[in-house]
């Protein structure tokens, strides 16, 4: 397995139980999710239709698309619900000294144009 690198994407504090925050890691967009079962970092373009996830809604550990509907969990990535049908790739995270940090999957797939 290759070495991850982490970067710092934002604080804590800045996100609470139930919010997310999009942020920008190593060029890409990523969505940092908190839900009742940890922090979860998955990229921020919907895999069906080029849509912004953070504008959409965090349903417990599900991730609905603001476009179409589609959804998402947030804990693997999977397509719980059409149109979509690829899932979202799921990124690393971790936390040191208060400080969110995310790491890219080294596996996922290129980010999607605009």
């Amino acid at each position: 397995m290759p070495e991850l690198h982490y970067a710092a994407a934002m604080a804590l504090a800045e996100l609470p139980a139930g919010r997310m925050r999009a942020c920008t890691i190593g060029g890409r967009e990523v969505l940092v999710c908190h839900t009742k079962e940890g922090l979860r970092a998955l990229d921020n373009i919907c895999t069906h239709a080029y849509a912004r996830l953070d504008e959409g809604r965090l349903r417990g550990h599900k991730l609905v698309c603001p476009l179409h509907g589609a959804v998402f969990d947030t804990r693997d990535g999977r397509v719980l619900k059409g149109p979509a049908t690829e899932p979202l790739p799921v990124h690393h995270v971790r936390v040191e000294a208060g400080t969110i940090e995310v790491a890219l999957d080294p596996a996922a797939p290129p980010a999607p144009l605009p």
